[in-house]
């Protein structure tokens, strides 16, 4: 049945891509850990969901790295602020982790500036030393643009995790929004499994990279064929919740029954596994129909959306609340699994 990754760690529960994240993540029950990765000026990978890290660190607290801060244009959308490429691992780790969306989680909030930024291998030893097999979907943030500044990621990426003992190891999958880094990877050899995603509307940034306006759109590459071409090189796909549950109307959430969605039918009637992003359990993130109240942060019928979502029959849900996901997917019934065969 559906594998619960959680998205960031237990994001929803305390600031993301934190230590106490990762672990409560694996106390509630996560059959996996979706961290996000880039690189510091010296090469490390650190994890972070995006390269500038003004929204998720106290860096504008940091006077000695003022003169840091910069725009830069990151696969077509300009940003300000302090990018991890232009620190080294030693500046990052004088940085603490703060929550994201502070007014939506407070209670995460609370936990603020309470712990530095981690490594990929560091998380690599929280789920070595986890209680039982938790496994690891790293998600390659920007392989073209880090490419062109001289950060080969799949080449670190690889290193990275051969140092550590996890190249073969069987609990990992790696994922991106760009098919370059990972041919790359399935070129160096690298194991476990390779998950493309793909975003609602728009083209990868490699592709356009490469072909411009004739770049293919990610709508495209759901098509048929295209999903008959990527089970030739890769596991599986990961779409937005939008995309799975594209023509379900609010009578089938009322109904027990399976839940039919168009991608997952054709993804695996040719053999790839499917995944999508991200169940979060606030009004803000819940279809209309099943929003309670009008608090943005306030809870909605949040099991109604994640059983019928569990209901397409998919291979993973990334998850903020890792425990929420868990019990929805008890109400459906059936355990986890860690990929398709």
């Amino acid at each position: 049945m559906t594998l619960v990754i959680a998205h960031r760690g237990a994001s929803g529960y305390r600031p993301e891509h934190s230590r106490s994240a990762y672990e409560l993540a694996i106390e509630l029950g996560a059959d996996a850990i979706e961290p996000d990765l880039v690189p510091t000026k010296d090469g490390v990978l650190v994890l972070r969901h995006e390269n500038e890290v003004s929204g998720t660190t106290d860096v504008a607290d940091h006077p000695e790295f003022r003169h840091l801060r910069t725009t830069k244009t990151v696969d077509g959308q300009s940003l300000t602020g302090w990018f991890t490429e232009d620190f080294t691992w030693a500046e990052l780790q004088t940085l603490r982790t703060r929550e994201r969306l502070p007014a939506l989680r407070p209670g995460s909030a609370e936990h603020d500036g309470e712990e530095p930024i981690l490594r990929l291998e560091d998380l690599l030893a929280i789920l070595d030393a986890a209680p039982r097999p938790v496994g690891l979907v790293a998600e390659v943030k920007h392989a073209a643009f880090f490419d062109r500044a001289g950060f080969p990621m799949g080449e670190l990426v690889d290193r990275t995790l051969g140092d550590a003992g996890w190249r073969r190891d069987e609990r990992l999958t790696v994922e991106s929004f760009e098919k370059g880094v990972l041919r790359d990877l399935r070129e160096r050899h690298t194991g476990g499994r390779l998950v493309y995603l793909q975003e609602a509307r728009g083209s990868a940034a490699d592709e356009v990279a490469s072909h411009g306006s004739l770049a293919p759109t990610y709508a495209a590459e759901r098509s048929e064929d295209a999903l008959a071409s990527f089970a030739t090189e890769f596991h599986g796909i990961s779409v937005d919740l939008g995309t799975l549950m594209a023509g379900v109307d609010s009578v089938a959430l009322e109904d027990p029954t399976p839940v039919r969605s168009a991608i997952v039918d054709r993804a695996h009637a040719v053999g790839l596994a499917v995944y999508t992003w991200t169940l979060r359990p606030e009004n803000r993130f819940l279809p209309g129909p099943l929003r309670r109240g009008g608090d943005v942060a306030a809870f909605g019928d949040w099991e109604r959306w994640y059983t019928s979502v569990i209901r397409t029959g998919l291979d993973g849900v990334f998850a903020d609340h890792t425990d929420l996901a868990v019990l929805a997917r008890s109400a459906v019934g059936g355990p986890a699994r860690l990929s398709r065969t």
